[in-house]
């Protein structure tokens, strides 16, 4: 069951951005997002919250411009997801522009798994370019690898963690850490990414290589060039979009829209078939990002990081499209776990459960994530899928719904039976983790225990929030454009607009996505509901979203439906 809610939009709030010249649709959709003043809408880089907020920095970058001046090796051991291979292409490009004798490391999903572990700093030691590195960088990883940063010291590395995931009861023995959320930090954008955290920690390194001297001797770089890699990384990794946030993403798409973006960045956008110059928060999620991911959960990232750190455009086209076969690849998989999913749900009352756990042998470890995601969505349950790994384990990986934080509820179900998680971590809505394969009932059972108790009942009824029914002279194309142009993402909800129509056509595309022509009053709209392949009723109530369907050199508005009853 779906209940569809309108946000309350406060008039004060809606008439003063319109006042302040803010268009009036925008105006009404930014109230309702809790935005008061127009000042609140400035993007600029001199609202940036200033790096000296984040608890550890002046110590990392006193510690890498060190590095740098020792010449020093430094190795940055990354992660396998888009904010991490952002995160890396920040540090790397950032780093080497300062002078730094710089490499990279990024585990595998497969083989060594998430984060700094003792086996990647054995890899690490043996690096076939740097050999064994004098400093490591964690980027979006590294706060709870206590085990990895002990072994790294005992062979005689400084580390130096950047991370943005929540820690444990324990925090590493690293030689600095910069986390917002890591106790006693007081930076007020809890939510930055991976890839905020690495650009944040470039700043302090520059501003600390500045204070001595160090570019007397060579052009100071402008770290604005990497605003782009920082846009789809925080993008990608659906952290809450606070003003901190925003301003990010905003001059990272500015940058990209003029076209000064990164060789990567543009082949990516190229081979999605994406106008650089119509870029918005969208693409990144959804078409740049996926392609990215695509390496780590199919492949190696090192490719993705690769294509995010040359400058030679006809190399970066080539691992683009490399990254999008790869992509091509990985929706041919998720297509056949879906259908898989679905066969085992139906034997399963899933209205009936607070939380929802699904194993196949055959299911690839890469796609388990995503897969754990659509059945959420699908079913509103929290949601964790397995895949097998090695030595009769299983990994898992969960997507949860607003209610349950997810790797809180991890934490009681580890202290409910402590021998029972090998490992786990991640976050509120998304986490992963690691059991013995005959395990897995007892997981599943302390797992439905703990979300039967966390979640409210209320929470288990999906509740989609819209903005309402949209002003007829709205249904335009350049209203889809003004709203594309606009910074949308987590916490800070793209709009969706409800409203009752006639289904005058309609038909299955490609047997998975209903395509309709709807009527309201005299007008007629084109309108399409993704992997939906039910028919809709004469009448119905939608939630949608404008977007702008390009065709033939033809722009014309198309209504995305996301939800209809």
């Amino acid at each position: 069951m779906t209940r569809i809610v309108e946000r309350a939009v406060p008039q004060r709030a809606r008439l003063m951005l319109e006042q302040s010249g803010v268009h009036p649709l925008l105006a009404r959709l930014y109230a309702a997002r809790g935005v008061a003043a127009a000042a609140e809408l400035d993007t600029q880089l001199a609202f940036l919250l200033p790096p000296q907020g984040l608890l550890g920095i002046d110590a990392a970058a006193g510690l890498l411009a060190d590095a740098i001046a020792m010449r020093r090796k430094i190795l940055v051991v990354a992660d396998y997801d888009c904010d991490g291979a952002t995160a890396c292409a920040v540090a790397l490009r950032a780093l080497r522009s300062f002078g730094a004798t710089v490499d990279y490391l990024v585990p595998n999903r497969f083989e060594t798994g998430y984060g700094l572990s003792p086996e990647v700093v054995g890899i690490a030691a043996r690096h076939e370019r740097l050999g064994q590195p004098d400093v490591l960088v964690t980027v979006d990883n590294g706060i709870a690898s206590v085990a990895g940063v002990a072994e790294a010291k005992r062979l005689g590395m400084q580390v130096i963690v950047t991370d943005h995931h929540l820690p444990g009861d324990r925090l590493p023995a690293a030689d600095a850490i910069v986390n917002p959320n890591q106790p006693g930090c007081r930076f007020a954008s809890k939510g930055s990414a991976g890839v905020g955290v690495a650009y944040y920690t470039m700043l302090a390194v520059r501003a600390e290589l500045r204070r001595r001297g160090h570019f007397a001797a060579r052009p100071e770089p402008n770290l604005a060039g990497l605003l782009d890699l920082v846009a789809l990384g925080t993008v990608a990794d659906l952290v809450p979009l606070d003003r901190n946030n925003r301003i990010l993403v905003a001059q990272g798409l500015a940058r990209i829209r003029r076209r000064r973006m990164s060789p990567g960045v543009a082949a990516l956008l190229q081979v999605a078939g994406r106008d650089a110059a119509r870029a918005s928060a969208f693409d990144l999620g959804f078409a740049v990002g996926p392609r990215l991911n695509a390496a780590g959960r199919l492949a190696d990232m090192s490719l993705g990081i690769e294509c995010l750190v040359t400058d030679d455009m006809g190399r970066a086209l080539n691992i683009a499209q490399a990254l999008d076969a790869i992509n091509r690849e990985r929706r041919g998989i998720e297509t056949e776990m879906r259908a898989a999913a679905a066969i085992r749900l139906e034997g399963i009352d899933a209205a009936a459960r607070a939380s929802l756990t699904l194993f196949d042998p055959a299911w690839h470890q890469g796609v388990i994530g995503i897969l754990a995601g659509r059945v959420k969505e699908a079913h509103h349950r929290p949601t964790f899928v397995f895949a097998r790994g090695e030595n009769d384990e299983l990994r898992g990986s969960g997507r949860s719904i607003p209610g349950l934080h997810l790797r809180d509820a991890l934490d009681l179900v580890a202290k409910r039976r402590p021998d029972l998680l090998k490992r786990f971590g991640g976050h509120a809505a998304a986490a992963g983790l690691t059991l013995n394969a005959a395990d897995l009932p007892v997981f599943a059972d302390l797992f439905e225990q703990v979300a039967r108790a966390l979640l409210p009942h209320a929470a288990l009824t999906r509740t989609l929030e819209t903005d309402g029914a949209l002003e007829s002279a709205y249904y335009s194309v350049s209203a889809a454009r003004l709203l594309e142009d606009a910074v949308w993402g987590q916490g800070f909800p793209a709009p969706l607009f409800a409203d009752a129509f006639e289904v005058e056509r309609q038909r299955l595309l490609k047997d998975q996505h209903l395509k309709l022509t709807l009527k309201k009053g005299r007008a007629r709209f084109d309108a399409i509901r993704f992997h939906h392949a039910e028919a809709a009723p004469e009448r119905i109530r939608a939630v949608f979203r404008l977007d702008v369907n390009a065709w033939q050199g033809e722009a014309n508005l198309q209504l995305v439906l996301e939800h209809f009853e």
